[in-house]
């Protein structure tokens, strides 16, 4: 019996197993038109911003109610008065002193008048010398005159200066003034900054900005790209709209980097406001590329290479494209893929061009 089994048994040949293909997930590609986005970061500072300097010295007889750090004002708002006594005589004194001088310049009209008259009578031919005329004593009395005239307007003004008012609509950041202290010509008393407007600083590399307006920097550039401003403030997140205004004189020279200005305007309009010191996070609306899509960059490989798949005949092909730019959603290729194609995404050791796949689509999860 063994005998017999052992001679119906059939002899196994040699057998190749089949090599599996490799897997690969892919994503879809959409072609269309893609808004360039460029962010940043920046401090809020303020458009402007100014000390307060008294011309006269004084005692302070008057503070406003807002002139404390962090105090509100508008513009020409009375914020300080110092004694105007001592002006108000001198304006006085100065104005009888032009009274003077006038009485003075009008003798000498007169003076030299008659003597041109008396002159004239005797010879009647020849005319007057200038002391005859009195030509000297008349230019010394008009120059008296006007350096009383001067005098008066100095002490004009020098009264109008003891009452400080706010240059622009504004908030105080520091002060150093009480009432009743005195105080000397050129001492800084408190420090101002305006809120018509408020300007973020964002460092921004070269490349960038040729997808945005800059005015003043880029080519034929009239308004400024616009801009968003958010930032988180009191527990919520509040945005502002601004716009590129310029950018700075002088590109860094540590970093290279070009220092963006955007500018805001009413930045307190809004409660919370958009408050000087704040770090914020800004985003500039950029040009638009047309027939352009984003891929992971995960599908981006070396020498700008992407991979494909052709769902028809399964086999991956090598396609090079032209990037734009890269930015949190991605990468953004300019040109190179079309509509609908299927971009791989996974790694693959030893990709080869026209390789047969299979592939996974990463969106609804289909397997071919």
């Amino acid at each position: 019996g063994f005998k017999l089994l052992k001679s119906s048994r059939v002899a196994l040949g040699r057998q190749q197993p089949e090599v599996p293909l490799p897997l690969v997930r892919t994503v879809p590609i959409n072609v269309g038109t893609i808004a360039i986005t460029i962010t940043g970061d920046g401090t809020v500072q303020a458009l402007a911003e100014t000390q307060i300097v008294p011309q006269v010295s004084g005692k302070i007889v008057q503070v406003s109610k807002n002139l404390v750090n962090g105090g509100a004002f508008k513009k020409d708002e009375l914020l300080l008065t110092i004694e105007p006594r001592d002006y108000e005589i001198a304006v006085t004194l100065a104005e009888a002193s032009v009274k003077d001088a006038e009485s003075k310049y009008e003798m000498a009209i007169q003076e030299s008048e008659a003597s041109r008259k008396e002159w004239k009578r005797v010879h009647p031919d020849t005319p007057p010398p200038p002391l005859v005329a009195k030509v000297p004593q008349l230019a010394a009395a008009r120059a008296n005159l006007e350096a009383r005239q001067a005098n008066l307007e100095k002490t004009r003004l020098d009264l109008a200066r003891t009452r400080i008012s706010a240059p622009f609509d504004g908030r105080v950041s520091a002060e150093q003034v009480d009432l009743g202290q005195y105080v000397a010509l050129g001492q800084a008393m408190a420090t101002l900054y305006s809120t018509d407007a408020a300007e973020i600083v964002v460092p921004m590399e070269n490349d960038d900005l040729r997808w945005i307006s800059v005015p003043g920097f880029t080519p034929a550039t009239d308004a400024g790209a616009a801009a968003t401003v958010k930032a988180c403030v009191a527990g919520r997140e509040i945005v502002w709209n601004g716009r590129v205004e310029r950018v700075e004189g002088k590109i860094n020279e540590k970093t290279r980097m070009v220092n963006l200005v955007i500018r805001v305007p009413n930045p307190y309009a809004t409660q919370p406001p958009l408050a000087i010191g704040q770090f914020v996070a800004v985003e500039i609306k950029g040009n638009t590329i047309t027939k352009s899509a984003v891929i992971p960059r995960a599908a981006l490989h070396d020498q700008n290479t992407v991979y494909a798949v052709d769902p028809e005949d399964s086999r991956m092909y090598f396609r090079s494209v032209e990037v734009a730019r890269t930015d949190e959603r991605g990468v953004v290729i300019q040109s190179g893929l079309k509509d609908a194609d299927l971009v791989v995404v996974s790694p693959l050791k030893a990709p080869t061009d026209g390789m047969r796949v299979r592939y996974v689509n990463s969106v609804n999860g289909g397997q071919s």
